[in-house]
């Protein structure tokens, strides 16, 4: 309970790796460039843009192709790279591919990725490729609100609520809000 009641650092999301300002909680507001698998914000994409540099603001590689993207994300993936094994869950999931989304976020948890964390618990909450599972919902939402991420603090705060344990609760709800999480 110490670990998990602890007030994180900042959001899991982290910081822009050029302006060093948070991310947003909302990934909307920033992209991950997979040549260097690095989220930034859109500020700094901006910036970059209005400069007329085209190329990744981070680690300067020129915009892939059509096709170059998915080689860029599978390259990074075999350096084993949590972040393109979280992107590339994503990918499947959006293609409803279950089991390869599966697949990809449990091997970026196994390097400690806050995000897949998140999705697990999501996917075991939802059945979705895999046996509905409590214990393992409760598990990767607790992984996630250790890591800083305020939706997983929320989930566990209304999972303990449906539970009775009201003080338990209001513990989650109250880091989940000092993260910026809204709801």
């Amino acid at each position: 309970d110490d670990q998990l009641f602890t007030q994180p650092d900042g959001c899991h999301r982290g910081e822009c790796p050029i302006c060093f300002i948070p991310l947003p909680i909302n990934p909307q507001k920033s992209i991950m460039k997979a040549c260097c698998s690095k989220s930034i914000c859109e500020g700094c994409l901006h910036a970059n843009y209005m400069s007329g540099n085209f190329n990744c603001p981070f680690c300067r590689e020129p915009a892939p192709k059509d096709d170059e993207e998915e080689k860029r994300m599978m390259k990074r993936a075999k350096a084993n790279d949590p972040a393109a094994f979280c992107q590339i869950g994503a990918q499947r999931y959006n293609e409803r591919d279950y089991g390869g989304a599966i697949k990809y976020w449990t091997k970026a948890a196994e390097f400690g990725d806050i995000r897949a964390h998140y999705q697990l618990g999501c996917m075991y909450r939802k059945g979705e490729g895999v046996e509905k599972d409590g214990e393992k919902v409760v598990y990767h939402m607790e992984q996630a609100a250790i890591g800083g991420h305020p939706i997983a603090r929320n989930n566990l705060g209304c999972i303990e609520e449906e539970n009775g344990n009201t003080e338990r609760a209001v513990k989650h709800f109250i880091i989940a809000a000092n993260l910026g999480y809204d709801d």
